[in-house]
């Protein structure tokens, strides 16, 4: 789930392609706009063999929250907490670099710019402007991905992921929202939004 939240940070940006514009940048324009948006909120839909998932993601720079069914998680910059109902606990972490492009969408995106190849896709589709990128080493577990960007607003609103072993998934995102007014608590853990009596383990 951690790869998931990752691989759809391109999605939280605003802003204007244009259709003749490279993949290498729309991606620069994408991590520019992300920087610049503010704090975003969109909600988000994943379906896969595996099951599908939905949530929300809130993100301000570096910092973000991600809430699901199933797992919840608060990054101020610097530490993180994660809440999973399958352990019924919440851990406390200082992430490495490696982990950070796992969950943080920022470092996500700038991990695509540095360890993925990038073309247009093949199979255009209308109204989007699709980015197919594939890792520049393998082993990774990811075989391809491919971003379709709508064309008039520059929002991702879809993403596939074909991955090594054969299995794929697809996250679809909706209603964003930019610029947003929330206190500065909305990235640090709330023992409200967990179970009463939830175990705090400190991994650092």
């Amino acid at each position: 789930m951690k790869k998931i939240f990752a691989l759809f940070a391109l999605a939280l940006c605003a802003g204007f392609v244009a259709h003749a514009q490279k993949p290498q940048q729309m991606l620069d324009k994408a991590i520019a706009a992300l920087k610049s948006a503010g704090t975003v909120t969109a909600n988000y839909s994943v379906t896969s063999s595996q099951g599908n998932n939905s949530g929300s993601i809130v993100m301000s720079g570096s910092r973000y929250r991600l809430t699901s069914a199933d797992v919840k998680c608060w990054f101020d910059g610097k530490t993180q907490w994660t809440y999973s109902s399958a352990t019924e606990e919440v851990n406390i972490t200082t992430p490495t670099t490696t982990e950070l492009q796992q969950t943080n969408p920022y470092a996500a995106a700038q991990d695509f710019k540095k360890n993925y190849y990038m073309w247009k896709a093949a199979g255009q589709v209308p109204g989007d402007y699709a980015i197919m990128l594939q890792p520049r080493q393998k082993g990774g577990g990811v075989e391809k991905v491919y971003l379709y960007i709508n064309n008039t607003t520059a929002l991702l609103h879809k993403m596939h992921v074909k991955l090594a072993d054969g299995n794929a998934y697809t996250v679809t995102l909706t209603n964003y929202k930019t610029r947003q007014n929330l206190p500065a608590g909305t990235f640090t853990f709330d023992k409200n939004q967990v179970p009463t009596g939830t175990q705090v383990v400190d991994l650092r």
